[in-house]
């Protein structure tokens, strides 16, 4: 049975710790290696090799951060099929959509291998009489991301670029679940010749967490996850003086108004709803349908939803691969139980679905909801899982109203032809990220990525200009050159004058 190790200094290292925790391969639900869960020492470990080698890489030139930038950003691009097979191993998504979260997170890189221009400071000339005013953006330290199952690369990949080319070193706690990953971009850094220890990877659970949030020389923590442990992560370590960014979970919803493109609108919400087996912060887990078009939106809906190809993530054709484990696959089955038991109509049902060849596996099929109201418990739940609910409504302002009185604000979709009204959609909805005729409306890597509400935790969003300034600190300079008095002028001969 392989054992996924921590990785610290620049090697693989064993934990520790004691205990270890099964990987599965979620389309067979075989065990095929065990992780060591890490201890404190594990952490101290990773901190003080990150701590010495952020002394010498935080005085490294721009020139040759972003040559070791480049260097990263094209072993990602030579490694992409052996990452993307191993993510789909290990958390189950469809090989296309590891390569698309590879893709997504190569884009921060790229982002980063501009630091040379995202580092420039401020200069004021002449602020006061011979008085010159500056400013510059430095490193704060060692920098922790705790990352989530569900985007094993493009996670991780959103904070360690930023981080790291602003000078910092970084250590990433990946998710038990899928933590291969995070040795393997380990491996691809140090091949681009960045500085043992800038890098570092401790797996584990909860002990490792709490290590991190409570460590002395941690200047700051990245994290992506659910609400409750966001919010647990922004207390902690706010508490501890750290700089937080915590991200949290989501209800996402998606506008079809009836002047929309239906058959676009539907294929859209297809692949927002299914795609990764609903298990991502901005899939589109409810459609708010504008009655006039509801029954027709649901029909085609219910017909797109069956033909989805539901199978191992690596087999080829498929759309949807399996949720990430058994408990995970028990816990979305009883949230559509209970939507039925609490009055809404299953148009598709996809518990106790089976694929052929893989009996063992923890498959969902997609599934769809209609006439869901706001108090039932698969709307008030993140389900995380492949299932949408239909909320009818009579127009743009209750729909609105629906969004609005939701507890999350991560991201949110319209799709109609009336320039008008996704105008107005997008200046009265409070959520963070909007998407017009755009069903998952993630920002590109030179914008910045968060929520609004109980999505976010904190002020900072991830990546972009706020991944910048999040793992900088600004200093400003005052100077002044004290006029001296010229010096003599060259002369090529003696002095007669003894005195001078």
């Amino acid at each position: 049975m392989t054992l996924i190790t921590h990785w610290i200094d620049g090697a693989p290292v064993g934990s520790t710790g004691v205990g270890t925790q099964d990987v599965f391969n979620p389309a067979t639900g075989e065990v095929i290696a065990q992780v060591a869960l890490g201890s404190t020492g594990d952490v101290d470990a990773a901190v003080a090799s990150g701590l010495a080698a952020y002394e010498e890489w935080s005085q490294v030139s721009l020139a040759r951060r972003t040559a070791v930038l480049f260097a990263f950003r094209q072993q990602l691009v030579e490694h992409t099929d052996g990452l993307a097979a191993l993510v789909s191993r290990e958390h189950g998504k469809v090989i296309s959509d590891a390569k698309g979260e590879i893709g997504r997170g190569l884009e921060v890189v790229e982002f980063a291998c501009g630091l040379a221009s995202l580092l420039k400071g401020e200069y004021s000339d002449q602020a006061a009489t011979g008085l010159d005013v500056y400013s510059v953006r430095e490193p704060i330290g060692v920098v922790a991301g705790i990352t989530p199952f569900n985007f094993p690369t493009m996670v991780p990949l959103w904070m360690s670029p930023v981080a790291i080319a602003t000078g910092n070193a970084f250590v990433l706690k990946p998710s038990e679940r899928d933590p291969s990953a995070a040795l393997f971009l380990a491996r691809l850094w140090q091949q681009a010749g960045l500085p043992d220890g800038v890098f570092n990877v401790v797996q584990g659970d909860k002990t490792v967490v709490d290590a991190l949030l409570h460590h002395d020389d941690v200047a700051a923590v990245s994290f992506v996850g659910s609400t409750p442990i966001a919010r647990y992560i922004h207390t902690t370590a706010s508490a501890q003086g750290k700089r937080v960014q915590a991200l949290g979970g989501a209800k996402n919803h998606g506008v079809v108004l009836a002047d929309a493109d239906l058959d676009d609108a539907v294929s859209q919400l297809t692949a927002a709803a299914f795609g990764a087996a609903g298990e991502r912060c901005m899939a589109l887990s409810v459609a708010v349908v504008e009655d006039s078009i509801a029954d027709a939106l649901v029909a085609k809906l219910a017909d797109a939803a069956r033909a989805v190809t539901v199978t191992a993530g690596d087999q080829p054709g498929a759309d949807m691969g399996p949720v990430i484990t058994a408990a995970a696959k028990e816990r979305i089955e009883g949230l559509i139980t209970s939507a039925a038991e609490q009055g809404a109509t299953l148009v598709v049902d996809g518990r106790g679905y089976t694929v052929p060849g893989y009996e063992g596996g923890f498959f969902v099929g997609p599934t769809v909801v209609d006439h869901v109201t706001t108090d039932q418990d698969v709307y008030r739940t993140e389900v995380f899982g492949p299932v949408i609910d239909i909320v009818r409504v009579s127009g743009l302002d209750e729909a609105i109203d629906v969004i609005n009185a939701n507890p999350y604000g991560n991201g949110t979709a319209i799709f109609t032809s009336s320039g008008e009204s996704a105008r107005e959609f997008r200046r009265r909805v409070k959520v963070g990220m909007v998407g017009v005729n755009v069903p998952i409306p993630v920002p590109v890597a030179w914008h910045s990525f968060g929520g609004w509400k109980d999505s976010l935790f904190g002020e900072s969003h991830i990546y972009g200009p706020e991944g910048v300034k999040f793992y900088t600190r600004g200093k400003v300079i005052t100077q002044r050159w004290p006029h001296r008095e010229k010096p003599a002028a060259a002369s090529f001969h003696f002095s007669s004058d003894a005195t001078k």
